[in-house]
């Protein structure tokens, strides 16, 4: 996507949120690293799809989850403002990437 509606969110992630997905995203990257060794070291391939699986997965949920709070926070207040259609369809180009 080209262009976005806003530079900042509406409402700040808080000190928790922003710690959660940041741990999140902390642990995918380990798991990305264990993936790395595994390939070096010559590992089972059905194992090696499995822990990218697990990857995929992961970051889905993450993906969900700052869908969510965008929903709840900045595509409501946009809808709130009146902004609401071009913020709806932002969200819809953003989430028909997480189908492919």
């Amino acid at each position: 996507m080209d262009e976005f509606l806003h530079d900042h969110p509406t409402m700040p992630r808080s000190r928790d949120e922003k710690k959660a997905v940041a741990n999140r995203l902390k642990r995918i990257e380990g798991q990305v690293r264990g993936i790395q060794k595994m390939v070096e070291e010559d590992r089972y391939c059905v194992d090696i799809l499995v822990q990218i699986s697990a990857i995929n997965a992961a970051l889905k949920k993450v993906g969900f989850e700052v869908a969510e709070r965008h929903v709840k926070h900045c595509v409501s207040d946009a809808v709130k403002s009146g902004e609401g259609n071009d913020a709806i369809e932002e969200l819809m180009d953003v989430m028909k990437q997480f189908s492919k």
